[in-house]
């Protein structure tokens, strides 16, 4: 079954790339892209029409996950903060198993129950993925305040041993080396 659920989110054509961790985009490259993501999912809905049944259902799904990732891909780009590169995966992962989960209706019984239940266990998994890296970069981010207080502080306790303009002008220097004020 977990194979079947690996083929179905393959097939769901919506593991898109993720936004890299370069400059942000410039909002007219932004925008221009949103328009994109609207003409494609437009596209992607009118290529579902011809389709019945729940193979139209899994059609839909399959373009509105893509929107979703795209979008949230987009926002990721141009905004470039870790809120909105977890913002995307979390989109990902529920884009993923909304398709998948709409694959098992074509299921009956005890399959379609393990099937549903392997794509929450993968949304679930992917989410605590998601929250981890977020997790981790904001510990990353603390501890690096945390080096440069203590670098700080080592820092105006070597000015201690100066007086005057000297340790004025030494202890003004550790701020602006620190980012202290």
């Amino acid at each position: 079954m977990a194979k079947l659920l690996l083929s179905l989110f393959a097939c769901a054509g919506i593991v898109i790339a993720g936004a890299a961790s370069a400059a942000p985009i410039a909002k007219d490259a932004y925008n221009a892209e949103n328009k994109r993501i609207e003409d494609q999912y437009k596209a992607d809905r009118d290529a579902c029409k011809s389709m019945t049944g729940n193979q139209k259902d899994v059609c839909i799904e399959t373009a509105k996950g893509k929107e979703k990732v795209a979008k949230a891909d987009n926002e990721a780009a141009y905004k470039d903060t870790e809120k909105t590169r977890y913002d995307a995966k979390v989109a990902r992962a529920e884009a993923d198993y909304a398709v998948a989960k709409e694959k098992c209706d074509d299921l009956s019984g005890n399959q379609k129950d393990v099937c549903v239940k392997e794509a929450k266990a993968a949304e679930t998994k992917a989410k605590a993925d998601a929250k981890a890296t977020h997790v981790a970069a904001d510990t990353r981010k603390d501890a690096a305040e945390d080096k440069r207080t203590a670098d700080y502080k080592v820092a105006v306790e070597k000015c201690d041993s100066l007086s005057g303009d000297a340790k004025t002008q030494c202890v003004k220097d550790a701020k602006a080396r620190y980012g202290k004020t």
